[in-house]
């Protein structure tokens, strides 16, 4: 399990003083993003590569209130890959500084070309460590289907 410290800043408090739904996103997405730079995934490299991740999915369960004055802890969870790498799934757990767990985020997304804006694979070398990685209770292996587990039909402005 990947676990990234996480300081809570005046500006992530909501009107009831308690850390607000949008710093737990912001916090989740800072993870994953330390996550790749750690694999070696920096933004140079995926630049590079002309490659980024993208989201499709993401619930957030809060568990329990986050107050200001301790860091909390970020974990991240590799709960499905698909056979190609182009779709993954990413558990998230946030902990209190006392280890509690306050929240659980489930998301699913994939990787696209940055020019054509098409879904497309990780590099060999990211499937390579990708695949390498220990996953999580209850991995799967993804298909397209599931990178979306609920169908909202889209409906544009007349």
């Amino acid at each position: 399990m990947y676990l990234k410290p996480v300081e809570i800043r005046w500006n992530d408090l909501d009107a009831n003083r308690h850390l607000g739904n949008t710093a737990y996103i912001s916090f989740m997405s800072h993870t994953r993003m330390a996550f790749f730079h750690d694999l070696g995934f920096t933004l140079e490299y995926l630049n590079a590569n002309d490659i980024g991740p993208v989201v499709f999915y993401e619930h957030v369960y809060y568990l329990k209130e986050v107050l200001p004055g301790n860091p909390v802890q970020v974990s991240l969870e590799i709960n499905g890959l698909s056979a190609d790498g182009m779709f993954f799934e990413f558990y998230h757990n946030m902990y209190d500084h006392q280890g509690r767990q306050a929240a659980h985020s489930q998301l699913t997304g994939g990787w696209i070309n940055l020019t054509t804006r098409k879904l497309t694979c990780p590099t060999p070398e990211m499937n390579k460590k990708f695949k390498a990685i220990e996953k999580g209770e209850g991995f799967r292996v993804l298909t397209q289907n599931d990178t979306r587990p609920v169908r909202i039909p889209r409906k544009d402005l007349p």
